[in-house]
């Protein structure tokens, strides 16, 4: 499985349209994005509107090579394209991925340790099970 996280910049003054067509994303829309094999797909919008996205993947070339190729899709980012600053060419095909620098699990996997959230036989206080 692979991780992707990206970052786009989206136009200040349109912020609360791009929210709106967010909310909620066109149904067909939805499922050509699970259709392509992308899943856990969040997107985060932080100050002055920088958005990051993040999702896992099996095969993240052959997800961008489906998306590119939905009549669907393109309709999408053809809207869409309009609300992102310095951005050439369809949002889910130019956005540049960004690079992972850590992750919990594999650091926990490489020292042996299991994560946390596999095993909770922890007691509170007062001793009963959490």
């Amino acid at each position: 499985m692979t991780r992707v996280a990206f970052q786009l910049q989206v136009r200040p003054e349109l912020l609360d349209e791009y929210l709106a067509r967010h909310s909620p994303v066109w149904p067909e829309m939805l499922a050509e994005i699970a259709a392509a094999g992308r899943r856990n797909y969040s997107l985060f919008l932080g100050e002055g509107g920088t958005l990051t996205g993040y999702y896992e993947t099996d095969d993240d070339a052959a997800a961008q090579a489906y998306l590119a190729s939905s009549a669907v899709a393109a309709r999408w980012e053809a809207e869409m394209a309009r609300f992102f600053v310095d951005l050439d060419g369809r949002p889910d095909q130019a956005a540049t991925a960004l690079t992972e620098v850590f992750h919990l699990e594999d650091q926990l996997a490489d020292t042996g340790d299991s994560p946390a959230s596999d095993i909770d036989t922890r007691t509170d206080t007062e001793g009963s099970a959490s």
